[in-house]
């Protein structure tokens, strides 16, 4: 499978300012996240970012990247910009990574490339949650599957609902034989479909749930899904995470 990844990097962030910016060792952190995809097998890796001081890092890095508007909704429509300027083919798979998972499995971006096919146009990663705390916290996002792997629906409520062992109250430990599947943020879309994304109307699901993901099932176009064994390591929210990372890189 051939694929680009793009790398949408926001210099603005609520909590953590100047976040794609953030030393890792010497390297700025959207370096490091490009370094990661470069790891993946893909043809090419490209930042598409909103401020000159994150396109001045990459190059100091050897790393590409391109200026986009700076009034994108979402990374979504960042990378549809990008994937335009790059002139790449409606059938050419495009990856969307964030520029905040220094960390990120590259074989994950591969596997989720890979979904992309006849009739699917867009994919995304899934990993088994085994415990309860994660299965009821509505900031931790379930998807349930088809039997073709493909998504039947994303949300924060825990889905499936296990009626008989939940009746009760919500148990400290999950039911034997019952694993929901955890959402993980990694997307990849074929380019056509990419374009056509952002002119899709906005679903009332995805405002109830705010995930804007549900936009896609709404008006009716699959998503397969990966899913992989263990958990990604987690991507960069806050100053906690921030130093976690950094003591990964030494």
């Amino acid at each position: 499978m051939t694929f680009t990844v793009i790398i949408p990097a926001r210099l603005a962030s609520t909590r953590l300012p100047n976040k794609p910016l953030a030393d890792l060792a010497g390297k700025p952190m959207v370096v490091r996240v490009a370094e990661r995809a470069a790891l993946s097998g893909a043809e090419r890796i490209i930042v598409a970012t909103d401020h000159p001081s994150i396109l001045d890092a990459c190059a100091a890095h050897g790393i590409a990247a391109l200026m986009t508007r700076d009034d994108h909704p979402s990374g979504t429509d960042r990378i549809a910009e990008v994937a335009r300027a790059l002139g790449l083919p409606p059938g050419a798979v495009v990856v969307n990574l964030q520029g905040d998972e220094p960390l990120i499995d590259p074989a994950l971006l591969a596997a989720c490339a890979a979904r992309i096919g006849a009739g699917v146009p867009m994919a995304t990663c899934a990993h088994p949650l085994h415990d309860a705390a994660d299965s009821f916290n509505p900031n931790v996002v379930k998807v349930v599957l088809d039997k073709a792997g493909r998504a039947l629906y994303f949300s924060r409520a825990t889905i499936p609902w296990a009626r008989d062992a939940f009746a009760q109250s919500r148990p400290a430990v999950l039911p034997a034989g019952y694993v929901p599947l955890r959402h993980i943020g990694l997307y990849a879309y074929r380019n056509d479909f990419l374009q056509a994304y952002p002119l899709l109307e906005v679903s009332p699901l995805e405002t109830i749930e705010a995930l804007e993901q549900l936009r896609v099932l709404w008006h009716g176009h699959p998503i397969a899904v990966h899913v992989t064994d263990a958990a990604p390591a987690p991507g960069v929210d806050t100053p906690e995470d921030l130093e976690r990372v950094r003591a990964h890189f030494g």
